[in-house]
């Protein structure tokens, strides 16, 4: 069994193959982007264990590091 589209034939395992990559691919771009937004909570939470000297060399206060420890690991 083919479908015609314009001067392309395509068989049905054609699109499965293609609509199983395409959902692949998505599923690597959510887990990628979940990665990265964990990843970040983690660098927040490292913050919060730094000591006072070590937060002064990377340019921050406590304060400032707790409040960035503080705020959401997804949205911001």
């Amino acid at each position: 069994m083919a479908l015609e589209t314009g001067e392309t034939t395509e068989t049905l395992g054609d699109i499965v193959r293609s609509k199983v990559s395409e959902f692949i691919r998505w599923g690597r771009r959510l887990l990628a982007a979940i990665e990265w937004h964990l990843e970040k909570r983690r660098s927040r939470r490292t913050l919060l264990e730094l000591t006072d000297d070590e937060l002064r060399d990377v340019g921050l206060t406590r304060a400032e590091a707790t409040t960035e420890a503080s705020k959401s690991w997804f949205w911001s």
